[in-house]
C-alpha cells in the first residue's frame, strides 16, 4: 500500500456543453448542480484538495462563493482532460506542491458518492503500476443500453477495459447473460500519466466514439476497471436532468 499519496480531484465544468449548454448552473433541488458535486466529493476522506476547473466567470465565482476552490483555465480545451491538466500546474503552481494522484470527476454526475473515490483510488494505492482506472457501474435496463449519452465498455477477464462505445456492446443477439457495463466518469490518473496523455495525439476511434479513454487503448495501454454498486446518473440532457431529480428527491425523503 502507497502511503502519504498526495490526491487531487479536480472537477472539470464548462457552460459551453453542446448536448446541454449551461448545464453545472442547472439547478437541482435549488442547488445548481456544480454544487452538488463539489460538495460530495469533498466529503472523501481520501483526498488532499478539491478544485473546480472552469473557464467560465458564473461557475467560477459559484464556487468561490460557496467556499470552495475553482481555477479559471484557458476556453480553448476541447478536452475534459486537458482543463485538468492544465488546473493541475497551475495549483502546483500557486501551492507549491507536487500531486501523486489526480482524480478527474465530471461535473455532470451530482449523484456522486464520496466512496467512489476511494473505489476508484484504492488500486492505485496497492498497484504502482496502474496507471489510470475508470468506475465500471451496472446498466440495469434497455433504455440505458441503448443511449448514446451512456458510455459502454467491455473488459477482459483481469477486468481492463477491451473497447468503449456510445453504441450498445456486447450484443445481445445471442444471450442475455453477459453483464452490461458503463463507464462512470470518476478517473484516477497517475499526474505524470495525466500529463503524458495530453501530449498523446487523439486516436481516429476516440474521435469516432467520442471517448477520451479510447486514446489510451489505441496506444496499447491498460485502463483498469473496478467495478462500483453506487447507482449513479450522469446529466447530458434535460430527460436525465428531471430523471436526476426524482432519483435525488428520493434519496433525501
Amino acid at each position: 500500500m502507497i502511503k502519504n499519496c498526495k490526491i487531487l480531484a479536480l472537477i472539470p465544468a464548462r457552460m459551453g456543453s453542446s448536448r446541454f449548454p449551461g448545464k453545472p448552473m442547472v439547478k437541482i433541488l435549488g442547488k445548481p448542480m456544480i454544487g452538488h458535486v463539489y460538495d460530495n466529493v469533498k466529503k472523501s476522506k481520501l483526498l488532499t484538495d478539491i478544485a473546480v476547473a472552469t473557464c467560465d466567470d458564473d461557475i467560477y465565482n459559484y464556487i468561490e462563493s460557496i467556499g470552495g476552490r475553482a481555477v479559471m483555465t484557458s476556453n480553448k480545451h476541447e478536452r475534459a482532460s486537458d482543463r485538468c491538466a492544465e488546473a493541475l500546474l497551475i495549483i502546483e503552481q500557486v501551492d507549491n506542491i507536487k500531486f501523486d494522484i489526480v482524480v478527474m470527476v465530471q461535473g455532470d454526475e451530482p449523484m456522486i458518492h464520496p466512496d467512489m473515490i476511494s473505489e476508484a483510488v484504492n488500486p492505485m494505492l496497492i498497484d504502482s503500476a496502474i496507471l489510470i482506472t475508470n468506475l465500471l457501474g451496472k446498466i440495469t435496463n434497455k433504455e440505458e443500453f441503448e443511449d448514446q449519452n451512456c458510455i459502454k465498455v467491455v473488459c477482459n477477464l483481469n477486468s481492463n477495459a477491451l473497447y468503449f462505445s456510445r453504441e450498445p456492446i456486447p450484443t445481445r443477439s445471442k444471450t442475455e447473460n453477459i453483464p452490461m457495463g458503463k463507464q462512470i466518469c470518476v478517473i484516477p490518473f497517475r499526474r505524470d500519466f495525466l500529463l503524458e496523455y495530453n501530449q498523446l495525439e487523439p486516436t481516429p476511434l476516440e474521435i469516432a466514439e467520442s471517448v477520451d479513454m479510447m486514446r489510451i487503448l489505441e496506444h496499447g495501454m491498460t485502463v483498469k476497471m473496478v467495478p462500483t454498486n453506487h447507482n449513479t446518473h450522469a446529466v447530458d440532457s434535460e430527460e436525465d436532468l428531471k430523471k436526476v431529480e426524482k432519483l435525488m428527491e428520493m434519496k433525501t425523503s
